[in-house]
């Protein structure tokens, strides 16, 4: 089906004609309409075109309501304040828009109108490294990010730049060659994501003592660094077990955050090996790097240290070993050259800002970023315990990823074991359900909040049934599918002739804005305008519910379907609204 003109369009368009019938002399003007309380729209561009015309506002606006068809769309238009335009939409309106959204499996959202390719680098762990808190947001903003964008129609290319190389493997390949059957597993046996993390954080503590102690091991391993970065056959095949026995644990934790990460799109720092000599000699030939005591740099005029001298970004360093950003250079060649990305979007901790800042000039300088391919980051802040500190363990450790979706699962399961149990759940489906509130509740504290701000972990406030919480949102689902539960025979069916009350108003032309909400959150990268969003839809329909019956006590057959076709478009909106943000929607909890 065709997109669906939402409400807001269809209203800024027909004043926009207005303003251009009634004041040629205006051009095009923008009527700069917004939701109002005081009606459903409020324009205000009258202030603006009166100064530019050196005209009274009052009568400007006057002129442009004679000129505004009413009556189809439009029910009613006033002058208030110093030229405001207050607009009253018709309830026909209201419903034949949201009718259209319905029959629409896109809920009438439309496209972007020049959808490219993006390339997301977000979820980067470490290999041979357990995931802690700090890996939370990347993976958690990045996968939702993924979504929104796909939904709007852009090619979306992921990508999952794991640590995986550097001089720290020349340790744990040594001590493996010497001790090999360290990661042996039984033959045919699978083993858990927690078993082989248990094997890789075994080996790195014995291989981590015998580097601190023995003089010869550590010459030995350093050896095998350079034995690494040669390519030589059998050290590289030692390094693949770590990162095989690493992926095992990475899958089950993205498994445990409902989240899909599919080998193909895990392309660690070792995928760029072969371009980094290349990337170093391009920018050295043009200049865009020079040489400071021996090594490769990078300067800018405005970062400087403390001293006051420049701080260079090192691409190369004086040994002759690469830094992160020859890495980093390398990686935006391959996504730009290989891939053909015009958006390069890194869901990146914002501590990370001033090299990335650095790395994406160096590569404007290069030629390899332009006004057509562009690079952003996504820059995510800090997770804090209740007492706004970082989130740390009582020993003063940082917490485990695994821990913490754990224990967000178990506060879950009470809260749905109270509920669950009146309305008939089995064991199973509290489990399960308990899952989906748990890992939802984490996810959504994550997401409702800027991404650039640092956000305080709250569990108990994450899993209550009260206030802006995933499962407050769920719950309000649940609810849409227990009324049609109790439906019986009556179905959905949209009735344009009749009067809406005020809640069915404030539900149906909230209902009306999310292809909007969806599009911003999409262009800004700012999934926490859907959550706001989402949050005060349920808040809407729980308003709604309260005032409107739909089943008990029974209304009208025509006014009871058109709540249950209201209750329906409210329904799919919130399930399709958390699909994007990566949260489940239980029917019944």
């Amino acid at each position: 089906m065709a997109p669906v003109t939402s409400l807001a369009s269809t209203v800024d368009q027909r004043i926009a004609d207005a303003l251009s019938a009634a004041l040629p002399e205006a051009g095009t003007a923008d009527p700069l309409l917004r939701r109002s309380d005081r009606a459903d729209f409020q324009a205000n561009g009258m202030l603006a075109l009166a100064k530019r015309l050196k005209g009274n506002p009052r009568e400007l606006a006057s002129k442009v309501v004679e000129a505004l068809a009413t009556g189809d769309v439009v029910k009613e238009v006033e002058v208030s304040g110093p030229g405001f335009l207050n607009i009253t939409v018709t309830d026909r309106a209201i419903v034949e828009t949201l009718a259209a959204r319905i029959a629409d499996d896109r809920l009438g959202v439309p496209f972007a109108v020049e959808p490219g390719t993006t390339v997301i680098d977000y979820a980067q762990p470490n290999v041979a490294k357990e995931m802690h808190v700090g890996h939370l947001r990347s993976a958690v903003i990045g996968a939702a990010m993924v979504e929104i964008l796909e939904f709007t129609g852009e090619n979306v290319i992921r990508r999952h730049h794991i640590g995986d190389w550097g001089t720290q493997f020349g340790m744990l390949i040594q001590y493996l060659t010497e001790h090999p059957h360290e990661l042996d597993h039984s033959a045919g046996a699978e083993i858990s994501g927690e078993e082989a993390m248990s094997n890789l954080g075994r080996l790195y503590k014995a291989a981590r003592t015998l580097f601190d102690s023995d003089e010869e091991f550590k010459a030995r391993a350093r050896d095998r660094v350079v034995a690494l970065q040669a390519g030589d056959t059998e050290t590289l095949a030692r390094w693949q077990r770590f990162v095989d026995e690493s992926k095992i644990y990475f899958h089950s934790v993205f498994d445990k955050l409902d989240m899909e990460i599919r080998d193909e799109d895990v392309v660690g720092e070792s995928g760029y090996n072969d371009m980094l000599e290349e990337t170093c000699r391009i920018l050295e030939e043009t200049g865009v790097a020079v040489r400071s005591d021996g090594a490769l740099c990078v300067f800018f005029d405005d970062v400087k240290g403390p001293d006051g001298n420049p701080t260079p970004l090192i691409v190369k360093k004086s040994n002759g070993g690469y830094g992160y950003a020859a890495t980093d250079l390398s990686a935006i060649r391959d996504r730009v050259g290989n891939l053909k990305a015009n958006t390069l979007l890194y869901v990146v901790d914002a501590r990370q800002s001033l090299h990335f800042r650095m790395v994406f000039e160096t590569a404007r300088r290069a030629g390899w970023l332009n006004d057509q391919v562009h690079a952003v980051q996504l820059a995510f802040g800090t997770v804090l315990g209740k007492d706004g500190k970082p989130f740390k363990t009582r020993e003063g450790e940082t917490v485990r990823l695994v821990d913490l979706l754990d224990e967000a699962v178990e506060r879950a399961s009470a809260v749905v074991r109270e509920k669950g149990q009146a309305l008939g759940l089995t064991e199973d489906e509290i489990v399960e359900r308990a899952t989906e509130v748990g890992i939802g509740a984490v996810k959504y504290a994550d997401l409702s909040t800027s991404a650039s701000r640092d956000y305080k972990f709250d569990l108990d406030q994450m899993v209550s049934l009260h206030g802006d919480t995933s499962v407050y949102i769920q719950y309000a689902y649940a609810r849409t599918r227990s009324i049609f539960g109790k439906a019986g025979e009556r179905t959905p069916v949209a009735h344009p002739e009749l009067e809406l009350a005020p809640a069915e108003r404030a539900l149906g032309l909230h209902l009306d804005q999310f292809g909007e909400v969806v599009a911003e959150a999409a262009s800004a990268y700012e999934p926490h305008k859907l959550t706001a969003y989402l949050y005060q839809l349920a808040s809407l329909f729980t308003t709604f519910y309260t005032e409107c019956p739909v089943v008990k006590p029974a209304p009208p057959r025509e006014v009871a379907e058109n709540r249950l076709f209201l209750t329906d478009l409210t329904a799919a909106t919130l399930r399709r609204g958390m699909a994007l943000l990566g949260i489940r929607t239980p029917e019944r909890l």
